[in-house]
C-alpha cells in the first residue's frame, strides 16, 4: 500500500493558512506510508502534467493533527513519487494542536 490510509475530506479544523504562510514552512521529508490522504480521487491531468507545479507550491502540504499526517495538497506529487519507487515525499508540514 502506498499510503497509510485513503481518506475523504479533512477531519481537522480549518487552519486558515494562506499560500504565503505555507511557503514560510520549511520542507522536510515525509514517508508516503505515514500519510493519510484527504482526497480519494485524482485529476489524471495533474499527475501527467510535467509543469504541474508552475502555478502552485513546489512541495506538498501536510497537516499534522492528533498523531496523524494528512496530505492536504499534493496527491499527484505523492503518487508520482510512488510511481518512481520513492518512499518519501518532500512536504511542508503544519502542526495543529489537538484541541
Amino acid at each position: 500500500m502506498i499510503f497509510k490510509r485513503v481518506g475523504d475530506g479533512r477531519p481537522y479544523p480549518d487552519h486558515g493558512l494562506s499560500p504565503k504562510q505555507w511557503s514560510a514552512l520549511p520542507p522536510r521529508q515525509v514517508r508516503l506510508d505515514q500519510l493519510v490522504t484527504t482526497k480519494d480521487t485524482l485529476q489524471l491531468a495533474a499527475l501527467l502534467d510535467e509543469d504541474s507545479t508552475f502555478y502552485g507550491d513546489l512541495f506538498a502540504h501536510v497537516v499534522a493533527w492528533r498523531g496523524e499526517l494528512y496530505l492536504e495538497d499534493g496527491l499527484h506529487r505523492a503518487l508520482r513519487a510512488a510511481l518512481q519507487q520513492r518512499s518519501v515525499l518532500h512536504a511542508r508540514v503544519h502542526t495543529m494542536d489537538a484541541a
